[in-house]
C-alpha cells in the first residue's frame, strides 16, 4: 500500500513527530509505502478559490510545494495527517495542503475509495480540544468518500517528548497495521 503522511507541527522533536515516526517505521516494516511530506517545512500557501485547478498541468496555479504533494496525494492508498492542536483547530502549517485538497476534485482527480487516519495530540487534558481537528478531519473524509482507518489522540501533551507518558507511540504503531 502507498501510503502518503502529512505533518503539521513545526517542532521536529515534538510529540506529534514522535508518533509519526513511529507509524512510519511500522507501516514500512509492515511492508507500505510512506511517502511523508512535513508541512511546516514546505512553502504551501492557503487556496485562494480562484477554481482554476490544472489550469497550468499542475494542481495549483499559484505554484507553491503543494505542487510536490498533489500528485503523491492522488496516488496514495492511504492518507495520515498528523498534527498537534493548535488553538483548538489544524496548525496553518498544514491548513494550506488540508484546502488545497479542493484542486484535486475541481480537476476532476477521482480520489474516492482511499483509506486516511489521523494522528493529532494537545496540549490540554480534555480530549474535547481535539474536536477542532477530529470533526473536519472526519467531515472531509465523508466529502471525498475516504474510509477512516483510524484516530490516534492523545490529550495532555505540550513538552518535547510528553507523548511517552502515554500510549500514543504505541497507538501510532497499531494504526499501521489498520491500514491494510
Amino acid at each position: 500500500m502507498k501510503i502518503v503522511v502529512v505533518t503539521g507541527s513545526p517542532r521536529r522533536r515534538g510529540n506529534s513527530f514522535e508518533m509519526t515516526e513511529a507509524f512510519i517505521a511500522e507501516a514500512e516494516k509492515c511492508g507500505h509505502t510512506v511517502r511523508r511530506f512535513d508541512a511546516a517545512f514546505m512553502k504551501i500557501g492557503g487556496c485562494r478559490a480562484c477554481e482554476t485547478c490544472y489550469s497550468t498541468g499542475k494542481a495549483c496555479s499559484f505554484d507553491d510545494d503543494f505542487n510536490l504533494v498533489a500528485p503523491e496525494l492522488a496516488e496514495a492508498d492511504a492518507v495520515v495527517f498528523s498534527t498537534p492542536v493548535y488553538w483548538y483547530s489544524f496548525p496553518s502549517q498544514i491548513k494550506g495542503v488540508i484546502d488545497k485538497i479542493y484542486s484535486l476534485v475541481i480537476g476532476g482527480k477521482d480520489i474516492s475509495g482511499k483509506k486516511c487516519a489521523l494522528i493529532c495530540c494537545c496540549e490540554e487534558s480534555d480530549p474535547s480540544v481535539m474536536d477542532g481537528v477530529r470533526l473536519p478531519f472526519e467531515r472531509s473524509a465523508a466529502l471525498l468518500k475516504w474510509t477512516v482507518a483510524g484516530e490516534v489522540l492523545v490529550p495532555g501533551v505540550l513538552h518535547e517528548g510528553d507523548v511517552r507518558k502515554t500510549d500514543g507511540v504505541a497507538r501510532a504503531v497499531a494504526l499501521a497495521h489498520d491500514l491494510h
